[in-house]
């Protein structure tokens, strides 16, 4: 019979093998249960405020305005100080912009175009961020009392 050394390799494979037998089938058990800390609550932050849209009523004041009866117009608030606005008088459609005035969180002009060549004045108090009131003037000299909001 003949003796052979193992080397230090296969030595080494066989204490692993033999530490893996020897671990089979344990399970570490925990001393202690976790204890239940302070729950965490995401709160999400709301996205700023987008533009806010609402109409606007524009009164005939002179007998000019009188032929088109009550107009109605859409203003969007983009809640920067500006604001865009349109309406349809007689036909012509009247896009622009409104601005309030520097310093005044309340009052304002908005000037529009028309798409004939006609144009609108307005100026404009607001009472609340959808509530105002005003006066606007057409390039034909016809003039109207504006309620903004509902």
């Amino acid at each position: 019979m003949t003796i052979r050394a193992i080397s230090p390799r296969s030595a080494a494979f066989v204490t692993l093998m033999a530490a893996a037998a020897a671990l089979t089938g344990c399970y570490v058990v925990p001393l202690q249960q976790p204890q239940p800390g302070p729950a965490v609550i995401h709160v999400p932050t709301p996205p700023p405020p987008g533009p806010v849209t609402f109409t606007a009523r524009l009164y005939p004041s002179n007998d000019l305005a009188s032929q088109y009866g009550m107009v109605g117009a859409l203003v969007t608030n983009d809640l920067n100080g500006r604001g865009h606005f349109s309406t349809n008088i007689g036909g012509e459609a009247f896009t622009g912009e409104a601005t309030r005035h520097a310093g005044s969180p309340r009052d304002g002009v908005a000037n529009g175009a028309g798409n004939r060549g006609g144009y609108i004045n307005c100026r404009y108090t607001m009472n609340s961020p959808t509530l105002g009131t005003g006066t606007c003037r057409l390039s034909t000299g016809a003039t109207f009392t504006m309620h903004v909001g509902s």
